[in-house]
């Protein structure tokens, strides 16, 4: 822990376990990715995908974003998860169930684009790299793959009950916690989908 990844305020929903911190991040499809630039900070959402002790990142190497992290700017990325709303009898006292992490470092490029990519790829749909065809070399050079290693981070979980007062349980207000969840719908196939081939089995995992 560093004197910027102490949770201050309401300390008791730290996570200082390195699980709790892959689970987040494995979870997470996108990221803010948060530095400055030419004097003022930008925070920038884009894709994410954990690659055992580095966080990876990809984009266009004409992204201002790509370019700026590529040169070792430091660097602050979040992820949240939003778990749920904490419904409680007074406004002050509602809130919501997440999951939330902070990573601090310098980002830099990967040695290797292409097992990055396949990481990503499989760290999103497992399954699907395989079935791709290879990408191409130009494809490659317009790619700029960034990793960011897990070492100075935080993460924050809240997932308890509404905490009201003494004064407000006798209110005639309903009081609980209303669930969020994610979920997949039916996969939709490309309107200029040639041959018919079969919805791939990878899907399946994903489907409702």
């Amino acid at each position: 822990m560093t004197d910027r990844t102490r949770i201050r305020r309401l300390p008791e929903k730290a996570a200082t376990e390195r699980t709790a911190l892959n689970a987040v991040l494995d979870n997470a499809r996108v990221a803010h990715v948060a530095f400055v630039h030419a004097g003022s900070p930008v925070n920038v959402p884009t894709a994410c995908a954990r690659d055992g002790e580095r966080l990876l990142l990809h984009g266009s190497t004409g992204s201002r974003m790509m370019r700026e992290l590529a040169s070792g700017v430091p660097a602050c990325v979040t992820v949240t998860l939003l778990d749920g709303m904490v419904l409680a009898r007074s406004a002050f006292e509602s809130s919501m169930h997440y999951r939330s992490a902070m990573v601090f470092g310098s980002a830099a490029p990967v040695s290797d684009q292409v097992p990055a990519l396949r990481a990503m790829s499989e760290a999103w749909m497992p399954g699907r790299w395989d079935t791709l065809r290879p990408p191409s070399a130009k494809e490659l050079a317009a790619t700029l793959v960034l990793e960011l290693p897990l070492v100075e981070w935080s993460v924050k979980i809240s997932d308890g009950d509404p905490d009201d007062p003494a004064e407000d349980l006798d209110e005639p207000v309903w009081a609980g916690v209303l669930p969020i969840r994610t979920t997949y719908g039916e996969p939709v196939p490309a309107p200029d989908l040639r041959g018919d081939p079969p919805v791939p089995a990878y899907l399946g995992a994903w489907k409702p």
